[in-house]
């Protein structure tokens, strides 16, 4: 069995980079729940939209980094001589993703105070600690699909 540590990079990275684009995308444009620092500057007018925007738009410039990063490391680990199942990568995505969003969760929504998840809400409070729950549940299955396709696919 390999733990297949250049697998395990590629799809940390793809989780984290995914799991960002998934929250800009969702949260930020579709829902339009918060914006990168909604609680700094309320997007109420013109600029401060446009300035949140700014923001949201070099949010998703470094999740396209991280993306390409981790795609590189897919392309590297591709030539290893043993290659875990596929699930282990897709896990290693999961995991990514989850680590992604309680950083991010923990940083902005708690510590810093950029944003929250539901911004212009009375109890975004629950909204925020809804947020990590639910990432540390996309973790535990990350972590659970990892250890059922630890073993070496052929």
């Amino acid at each position: 069995m390999t733990r297949a540590p250049a697998y395990l990079r590629a799809g940390l990275l793809l989780g984290i980079g995914l799991g960002g684009f998934v929250d800009g995308i969702l949260l930020h444009q579709i829902f339009q729940w918060h914006a990168m620092v909604s609680s700094l500057m309320p997007p109420v007018d013109l600029v401060s939209a446009k300035v949140n925007m700014f923001w949201d738009g070099i949010f998703h410039g470094l999740m396209w980094l991280v993306t390409v990063a981790g795609i590189q490391q897919l392309w590297r680990a591709r030539d290893a001589r043993q290659r875990p199942h596929g699930g282990y990568i897709i896990g290693a995505m999961l995991v990514g993703w989850a680590l992604f969003n309680l950083i991010e969760g923990i940083l902005h929504h708690h510590l810093l105070g950029l944003h929250h998840v539901r911004e212009f809400v009375m109890d975004r409070a629950m909204w925020d600690y809804g947020f990590l729950a639910v990432s540390v549940a996309i973790g535990a299955g990350g972590l659970l699909l990892m250890r059922r396709a630890g073993r070496v696919a052929a």
